[in-house]
């Protein structure tokens, strides 16, 4: 039954793989889109993560002291 499991799992990121990198009519593939934007993305991440530890070290400045 394991064999079974791992087959599927493999099918299955084969055609995952397969869909990412098909180029479109256009001449471009999904990965393709991914890889330009991947700036943007990273942007949008770091802003997340300041925004993030912001608050968490907010919150503790907030919160007494327990001694």
């Amino acid at each position: 039954m394991g064999l079974l499991k791992y087959a599927v799992l493999g099918t299955a990121v084969a055609f995952g793989i397969k869909q990412l990198t098909k180029k479109r009519s256009d001449g471009t593939s999904i990965m393709d889109d991914l890889t330009n934007r991947s700036p943007e993305f990273m942007d949008k991440a770091k802003e997340f993560v300041n925004q993030t530890v912001d608050q968490l070290s907010n919150n503790l400045k907030q919160q007494p002291s327990q001694s």
